[in-house]
């Protein structure tokens, strides 16, 4: 009975619900963005000399794993988009007229992001939990890829364990090899209960002195049609945004 008793008092002293991995990973899922918005952004380029490429981008979603994302500048990209559908994308040049397969580990802009950044979907639609280390104010979550598919075989996410946002994510090679580590900074209130990073930092060992930055000006709910995430709407992506 006396055993009983304690066993009851440890019940009881335990949180009411508790996040396993799955869980956090969804809710930081959310907490970075919407299940359906419009976003606008810049993209940057560093270079080691210090010079600098800037990309404008205006990006919609709908769903766990479809994105666009329109070039606004420079001039010499304007007019360009992408489209993601789960693992596949596609670009579209306006002088081309018809959109080309591109690969995930490619990039549409150059430098450190690659076109799983810059296209980036749900992270629990590409990644499953395989474990989940509580830290002093973080959880420390290791994932491996669902499919052969995706960017990055594994990633480390280090997250803030009060607003469940990622602090830093290393992204590694099926071979163990560090890729490239992401840094989410400036937590910014958007406004529509979106409260996120508005900076990501990120740079490469395979990139020595390089390093990319993306800044969110502007993300707000909004939902769309699924025809705006097909082959054919990509010429029309501009008229989202009148």
């Amino acid at each position: 009975m006396k055993k009983l008793s304690v066993l009851l008092l440890l019940l009881a002293a335990l949180p009411a619900f508790a996040l396993d991995g799955t869980d956090i990973l969804k809710k930081v899922d959310r907490n970075l963005e919407p299940e359906a918005y419009e976003m606008l952004r810049k993209l940057v380029n560093v270079e080691p000399d210090g010079k600098r490429k800037e990309f404008v981008l205006y990006s919609v979603k709908k769903g766990r794993d479809k994105i666009v994302a329109l070039f606004l500048a420079p001039q010499s990209d304007k007019g360009r988009a992408t489209l993601r559908l789960g693992d596949n994308m596609w670009l579209f040049i306006p002088e081309v007229g018809k959109p080309m397969r591109i690969t995930s580990l490619q990039s549409v802009t150059g430098g450190v992001f690659n076109n799983a950044d810059i296209l980036r979907i749900d992270y629990a639609a590409e990644y499953n939990v395989e474990a989940t280390v509580e830290e002093k104010d973080q959880y420390l979550l290791s994932l491996k890829a669902k499919t052969a598919e995706v960017a990055y075989d594994k990633l480390k996410m280090w997250v803030d364990r009060k607003a469940l946002l990622p602090v830093t994510i290393e992204c590694y090679a099926a071979s163990g090899m560090l890729i490239k580590t992401l840094r989410f900074k400036d937590t910014k209130d958007f406004g529509g209960g979106i409260k996120r990073p508005a900076t990501l930092e990120t740079d490469s060992p395979l990139y020595k002195d390089y390093k990319s930055v993306m800044l969110y000006s502007s993300i707000r709910k909004r939902e769309f049609p699924d025809e705006v995430f097909s082959l054919n709407y990509l010429p029309r992506v501009e008229d989202l945004r009148k």
